[in-house]
């Protein structure tokens, strides 16, 4: 195997991880996502290490991808 079959294998990893943790945010909220009221609450406990772990997937799926693209796939 190649370099960038490596990054490329990696990049689908990242993004089914990334996938499933949008999905368990959304799960979280309630209906869809959506609030009745418009009360604006801080993210606490599990909530806020997803939140954080999607910037921070986000940020290294990007950064891969950035390679990737040098590498020349």
């Amino acid at each position: 195997m190649e370099f960038k079959d490596y990054l490329s294998i990696v990049q689908i990893i990242i993004s089914l991880t990334l996938i499933l943790i949008v999905l368990a945010q959304a799960r979280g909220e309630g209906g869809f996502g959506t609030r009745a009221s418009s009360i604006v609450r801080t993210r606490r406990g599990v909530e806020k290490t997803l939140f954080q772990l999607t910037i921070i997937l986000v940020a290294i799926f990007l950064f891969i991808s950035a390679v990737s693209v040098r590498a020349g796939l």
